[in-house]
């Protein structure tokens, strides 16, 4: 690693000042992508404010027919929190599944969504559940937020403050892990709102990053059944091609996961 200034950070105003005076600052959540990239040599950042003692950006709360998660809250935290599992039980199944038990109890929402990364799996439930990103300066909906692969809307001195989910009626998330990594190499979050829509995101097989299944959500609001969306497949020409997997064989995780969710979703 190269040398660093480290500075721990009291509140999200703090912290957004502290950058505001680094050279070439990085905000530091859980650490979970920023630290072996810097090990790697591959990020240098001049400085490194690190969030994990804002408190305010902590903790899961009830408001008004939705979830607010604080952005400094652990993947262990969503996945254990009887709220969570309560109301939005898809969600907690998401974050049940991320990493291992090290990257879950380190890991938070608000990093992890910062960094975008195409086989993260908190982007789909953002994107199918119509979520609200508020940071230390404006809110933001799901769909304003994600902008491509590793990009975001979000200004180098702007912070995740917490995540605010509407609570559906009925929500699954379905995943095919990279066996290795146990990132997503597709996952599928549906999701029935309350109004009557259908909203189906899916995470690991984007080119572009996390995308909205149109036509899979035109006809699950149609027929509630995995079987609605059996026969549709959604188009390899912008999905991933790597080694772990060609765009043809994601285009069929989709699918498979599709059907799954809808079954968990109940």
């Amino acid at each position: 690693m190269y040398e660093t200034s480290y500075h721990r950070a009291g509140s999200a105003a703090d912290a957004a000042a502290m950058m505001a005076k680094a050279e070439d600052g990085k905000f530091l959540g859980g650490g979970q992508t920023l630290i072996p990239t810097m090990k790697q040599r591959l990020a240098a950042p001049s400085d490194l404010i690190d969030l994990g003692g804002v408190a305010d950006m902590k903790g899961i709360s009830s408001e008004g027919g939705a979830i607010r998660i604080g952005g400094g809250t652990t993947h262990y935290d969503v996945a254990t929190s009887d709220l969570v599992k309560g109301s939005i039980p898809g969600l907690a199944t998401l974050a049940g599944a991320i990493g291992d038990p090290a990257v879950r109890h380190m890991g938070t929402i608000g990093g992890s969504i910062a960094n975008n990364d195409p086989a993260a799996d908190y982007p789909s439930a953002l994107m199918a559940l119509g979520a609200t990103v508020t940071t230390n300066m404006r809110s933001l909906s799901a769909e304003d937020f994600f902008v491509g692969m590793f990009e975001t809307a979000l200004e180098e001195d702007e912070i995740v403050t917490a995540v605010t989910f509407p609570v559906p009626e009925k929500s699954a998330y379905a995943k095919y892990p990279n066996p290795a990594s146990r990132y997503a190499m597709a996952g599928v979050f549906v999701a029935k709102i309350k109004e009557g829509g259908v909203r189906v995101a899916v995470t690991g097989a984007g080119q572009d990053g996390v995308f909205r299944a149109g036509e899979m959500e035109n006809a699950l609001a149609g027929n509630w059944a995995p079987e609605a969306v059996a026969g549709i497949s959604v188009g390899a020409d912008n999905l991933l091609s790597d080694i772990h997997g060609s765009a043809e064989y994601r285009s069929n995780l989709v699918t498979v996961m599709a059907k799954r969710a809808v079954v968990a979703a109940g």
